[in-house]
């Protein structure tokens, strides 16, 4: 008999709609004055998987993202983390979750040992323990002989690593990253999405948001395809690449739904 595996995000009809200034308008040559970012977006994540949400840019997965970390409410829906809404708990959910995004602007004038100390102590971490994890993760990522050297100074590689130790300096069990290896060269990007595998083996949740075909693949346990804020196909690796690759599914379903779209505006 096959053992049940325990929900811990369960995502139910998120939406998110933004307005438009005129500018933005104009941009995108459109008179709508609002844009619908997340649409009746549902799934859920389970206990130790890596979750993947793929979609091209501009398909609503940062806004989602943002949403289950509590930084933004949503207009419509909930989500649900270990138990624990993000519309009426924020404050707990925040106190369980990692998040990592590539909008995190790290201050110039501050280096990796202060920004770690800061972010530690926010999470009332034991300093002995703070401490002791600082060692470990700022070994692993090589950010050591980084430590005093300010933000302004370091390499987008160590930018990355440092923004990704802060966000789990309270190693917590559910993890969202959102293009964990953007802008990475190919060997900061390995380092990163080894640790990823690490921390599934000790059995935490990780939701990466992603338009790399190859990292799903490769990371992924199960993955959701968002395009226009809606999930069109949600459904473990194994199934989705069963007769073909995951990049020639994306544009398969990618066209279909275009061809759908524009025969609804006709």
């Amino acid at each position: 008999m096959q053992k049940r595996m325990k929900v811990i995000l369960k995502a139910e009809g998120l939406c998110k709609t933004f307005k438009l200034s005129q500018k933005q308008q104009k941009l995108q040559n459109t008179k709508q004055k609002t844009i619908t970012a997340v649409d009746n977006l549902s799934f859920e994540a389970y206990e130790s998987e890596i979750y993947g949400l793929l979609g091209p840019n501009g398909a609503g997965k940062t806004t989602a993202l943002r949403m289950l970390a509590t930084l933004i409410k949503p207009d419509k829906g909930d989500a649900f983390i270990d138990g624990l809404s993000i519309k009426t708990e924020p404050e707990k959910v925040r106190a369980k979750i990692g998040f990592l995004t590539s909008e995190l602007k790290l201050e110039d004038f501050f280096t990796p040992n202060y920004l770690y100390d800061f972010f530690a102590k926010i999470h009332h971490i034991d300093q002995n323990i703070a401490e002791a994890r600082k060692r470990e993760l700022f070994s692993k990522f090589g950010i050591d002989e980084f430590a005093e050297v300010k933000v302004a100074n370091l390499s987008t590689g160590m930018k990355q690593k440092t923004s990704l130790v802060i966000s789990i300096v309270h190693d917590p069990n559910i993890i969202i990253f959102d293009e964990p290896t953007n802008g990475l060269d190919v060997l900061t990007a390995r380092v990163v999405t080894d640790f990823l595998t690490e921390l599934k083996a000790q059995g935490k949740t990780i939701i990466v948001s992603t338009h790399i075909f190859s990292l799903v693949e490769k990371l992924c346990d199960r993955a959701g395809i968002i395009i226009d804020g809606k999930m069109i196909v949600c459904d473990t690796i194994e199934n989705l690449t069963a007769d073909k690759p995951l990049e020639d599914i994306f544009f398969d379903i990618y066209a279909k739904t275009a061809e759908e779209k524009e025969g609804g505006l006709r």
